[in-house]
């Protein structure tokens, strides 16, 4: 049986990463049937729109992505690709384990984290308002005629809903993952006492979601807190659930642990299908030169084989890349000890170096 996947090659390196990643997929032995989807600055130039409804249909049909990244500009231009995938398939789950492997440089040892971060609610809901716009001042008159604080004629404006079910069902998530995958502690994390009615009911209903799990142990944190802790004892934590923004935050404070965002793997997951991608952009500056680390994505793969219930894959593949890292031979060059040590290898050769050790 061969499982039928929506890939998108992505922009900048993404391409690159992502031949690397289907090579070392189809080495498994697991059957796939791709269907490849074009997104990206590329498709942008060419067609008008980063993201034509062919991808999003894809998706719709195969409930089951792998994706390389793709750009976003700063600023300007065209919302992100990733944020509009999880908005119309509702992905609402943002899954992103942080694992050290021995061979990566880091400042830490034996880090083993998992973020489960909600997708679609929070800042990144795309709920904005131009500064001078009519919405703004709508925004404006309607705090004000409310008893609100004035808010400044000049200002941009973002709206950060968080609601009761958005809540429930990610914080749920975070549960079940940590009871199928024997971790210890859920901790929620928010900034309930300043954002009373959005972090606050966050902070509510995680609460009551935990009482449902009394075999998992539960905390919550100040996510101000929750970074300094991340950095003076990681070990104390386990599975950390977050609203949108603070889990795009800490995920990548926590990819920091682990030696960085090149070996940090992600995935995005409803109710009706999941797409894997790396926490990591697309490095356009490197494009070509067949030369950027493919793990983070190669680990993705590994997620999405978890995911589908192909195990033995899962565990061959991760123990391929585990090895091919720890030797530190054929690696790109952010994964030797000094940057320009002429050995490195490229994206390609380290994925033949992964192949040749599955098939060893």
């Amino acid at each position: 049986m061969a499982y039928e996947v929506t890939f998108i090659p992505g922009d900048g390196t993404g391409p690159e990463i992502a031949d690397a990643t289907r090579r070392v997929l189809e080495a498994t032995g697991v059957q796939f049937k791709w269907d490849v989807q074009d997104a990206g600055v590329d498709v942008y130039e060419a067609e008008g729109t980063p993201l034509p409804d062919r991808v999003i249909e894809s998706l719709r049909r195969t409930k089951l992505g792998i994706k390389g990244p793709v750009t976003t500009p700063v600023g300007t231009g065209f919302r992100s690709v990733n944020v509009t995938l999880r908005q119309k398939l509702d992905l609402y789950c943002c899954l992103r384990p942080c694992k050290t492997y021995q061979g990566v440089r880091s400042r830490y040892d034996n880090i083993d984290l998992v973020i489960v971060r909600e997708n679609t609610e929070d800042l990144y809901a795309g709920i904005e308002y131009e500064k001078g716009s009519a919405g703004a001042q709508a925004i404006i008159d309607a705090v004000k005629a409310n008893g609100g604080r004035e808010i400044r004629q000049d200002s941009g404006i973002s709206i950060k809903p968080i609601s009761v079910m958005g809540t429930e069902r990610i914080v749920k998530f975070a549960f079940e993952y940590a009871r199928a995958n024997g971790r210890r502690k859920v901790t929620s994390v928010h900034k309930a006492n300043i954002m009373k009615y959005s972090d606050g009911l966050w902070l509510d209903v995680s609460r009551e979601v935990a009482k449902g799990y009394p075999d998992i142990e539960f905390e919550d944190r100040i996510v101000d807190n929750m970074c300094m802790q991340l950095v003076q004892k990681p070990e104390l934590y386990d599975v950390i659930v977050l609203p949108n923004l603070y889990g795009d935050i800490l995920s990548d404070l926590c990819a920091g642990l682990i030696g960085g965002l090149g070996v940090a793997p992600g995935a995005n997951i409803g109710e009706l299908g999941s797409l894997f991608e790396p926490t990591h952009g697309s490095a356009p500056k490197y494009k070509g030169l067949n030369k950027v680390n493919p793990i983070a994505m190669m680990l993705s793969g590994v997620m999405m084989l978890a995911h589908i219930g192909e195990m033995d894959a899962a565990k061959k593949m991760e123990a391929a890349i585990s090895a091919v890292i720890a030797e530190g031979k054929d690696v790109t060059y952010d994964l030797k000890p000094k940057a320009d040590d002429p050995t490195a290898v490229g994206t390609s050769q380290m994925a033949d170096a992964i192949i040749r050790k599955m098939n060893g």
